[in-house]
């Protein structure tokens, strides 16, 4: 049985975590910075709705698993001369799903400043813990006093996040009596691609049982990969990409400094590297590996290895013994061969002891042994030990950088000892992981602004109570809202929402379709990837390094947006 309003789910006493107070003269002057708002979202608006939509993939499949919210068409905040009934009430719940991005504070204040200014007398419920919140019933009622501490500051501690998801029966009925006990007109769901496509379910759920809660979607992500047209880019990409970027630039004036260190930097995106593309057009490494590139030419281990040392060979002939590398986190993912050993190895040692004379190993495939055997010896035993509690191997914990690094030293004097290459320098390599440094920093002024718009935009979708399509009497929909034209002055950015099931798919598990929205990857006849693959070359051999420092809030380089997004809406050469 769902724990009652009465015992919040066993939360503790309302108070806020933080204290102003004791904030450093940039955290408090971040307290008091104003936001500036699209025109659309301070004037009177309408909703202009826009073709029925379809489906990123298999729109037969979408349509069976969302028939109540399939083919909703997206949704248009434009300029109107009367505003919307204020007279309403609104009781709404946010929650924050997943992993932290820069700027979720702000979308929560956004939402309360919207729901003040235009709905007054609102609530607004902050589940705590993620959707764990939600099922429990814990939550907290935020107001300006609590809310305050939290404007332009960095991480999720306001609610805190949770990686919950709500999906079985049961729990999708403490959901719906969560929703009933508070009385909720709506739930905003701060999350990535898994926790909105959950969210869409949670929607269509309350849809078909004929509940009043509407469900709107925000795209937060560091790794940059939930977008599509509507929504360009998702929030908390552009701070992350900018702490990476002060750090990398760092290590590469030590590079320089000390003239012998080779520094292989991985950095966050499991799925795709949109990180480790926009910090390498930020700073100009050496090399970058771009996974989706090591895919499409199929590229092994060896030929990443190879290109490696080929740049460190020709960089000493130049006199050139350092240098910078980046790396995504999910480069292993990327690589066939890889993922081919890695299943075989989970099948095998599902059954086999692993023992001393190595017998088990003729159970490999001819391809998968020589990929073992090529690998160095302390990856060979990571492999072999690092099991998750259902026997697997734990790719996630594979230090890339760290395995890069021993195989290029293996293949360098393996050139040497063969007499295939005259290398006369001396290799040193030193490894980083760039990741949750990034997670949580002050947002950018883009960031800040981007996310309070965000918020004002989800109150504004759910006190029209529609898409257009759908009554507010007893309706529920789904929308990630949108804010767009982001190369503009933030005054022409453009506002609505856009159908969550248009940008699904499906994925066969155990025997079924589940909906998934595609995640967005590096594409490699896109803008900001012909960008770096036409400098590269270049800058493999030369050092035009760049450093540059930390974020800026004031001043000519302040509001300055990441090279990805001014590359992709076609405002950047």
């Amino acid at each position: 049985m769902s724990p009652s309003i009465d015992a919040n789910g066993g939360a503790s006493a309302r108070n806020s975590g933080r204290f102003a107070g004791v904030y450093s003269e940039v955290q408090t002057s971040r307290l008091n910075h104003s936001l500036p708002l699209p025109s659309v979202l301070k004037s009177p608006f309408k909703i202009v709705e826009g073709p029925p939509s379809s489906a990123a993939g298999n729109p037969g499949e979408i349509a069976k698993l969302f028939p109540n919210l399939f083919g909703q068409p997206s949704a248009m905040l434009v300029p109107s001369e009367s505003a919307l009934p204020s007279d309403q009430k609104l009781k709404i719940g946010v929650v924050l799903s997943g992993g932290q991005a820069p700027g979720g504070h702000n979308v929560i204040s956004g939402i309360f400043d919207y729901l003040q200014n235009h709905v007054k007398g609102s609530t607004l419920y902050g589940f705590k813990g993620g959707p764990a919140g939600i099922m429990k019933c814990k939550y907290v009622e935020l107001d300006s006093e609590f809310i305050y501490p939290y404007r332009n500051q960095g991480g999720f501690d306001m609610i805190c996040s949770g990686r919950d998801k709500i999906e079985t029966p049961e729990q999708f009925k403490q959901a719906e009596e969560t929703a009933v006990k508070l009385d909720l007109d709506g739930l905003f769901v701060i999350g990535g691609d898994d926790s909105n496509t959950n969210a869409c379910l949670l929607a269509e759920n309350f849809r078909g049982k004929n509940m009043k809660v509407r469900v709107i979607g925000c795209p937060k992500t560091i790794d940059g990969d939930l977008k599509c047209k509507e929504v360009p880019t998702s929030f908390g990409f552009d701070t992350a990409c900018k702490i990476y970027a002060e750090m990398i630039g760092n290590v590469m004036i030590d590079a320089r400094s000390t003239g012998k260190y080779y520094h292989f930097v991985r950095l966050m995106g499991r799925a795709a590297s949109h990180i480790t593309l926009e910090c390498a057009l930020q700073t100009h490494p050496n090399i970058t590996i771009i996974g989706e590139e090591v895919a499409a030419k199929k590229l092994t281990l060896k030929n990443v290895t190879d290109y490696i040392v080929d740049v460190v060979c020709k960089r000493a002939e130049l006199g050139y013994n350092y240098g910078v590398i980046l790396i995504p986190e999910g480069l292993i993912d990327f690589i066939p061969e890889v993922q081919h050993l890695i299943a075989e190895l989970n099948e095998i040692l599902a059954h086999e002891i692993v023992d001393d004379a190595g017998l088990w190993k003729k159970k490999l495939t001819n391809q998968s042994l020589q990929l073992f055997e090529f690998l160095p010896p302390a990856i060979q035993e990571q492999l072999m030990l690092e099991r998750d509690p259902h026997g697997n191997v734990q790719v996630a914990k594979i230090e890339t950088e760290k395995m890069l690094i021993q195989m290029v030293e293996t293949e360098l004097e393996k050139r040497k000892s063969e007499g295939t290459y005259k290398y006369e320098g001396h290799f040193k390599g030193q490894s980083h992981f760039f990741g949750y440094e990034g997670r949580c920093g002050l947002p950018t002024n883009f960031d800040a602004t981007y996310c309070y718009a965000l918020g004002f935009a989800a109150g504004a979708l759910l006190q029209s109570g529609k898409t257009g399509l759908i009554s507010s009497v007893g309706s529920s929909f789904h929308l990630i809202i949108f804010v767009g034209n982001l190369a503009a002055p933030v005054e022409e950015w453009t506002v609505g929402g856009t159908a969550l099931t248009s940008l699904m798919d499906v994925e066969r598990r155990h025997g079924k379709f589940k909906p998934v929205i595609k995640k967005a990857m590096v594409e490699l006849d896109g803008a900001p990837f012909k960008k770096f693959a036409s400098v590269r070359d270049e800058w493999a051999l030369k050092n035009q390094y760049i450093s540059p420092g930390p974020i800026q809030f004031n001043g000519p380089a302040s509001d300055a947006v990441n090279h990805t997004l001014l590359l992709e809406l076609g405002a950047h050469a």
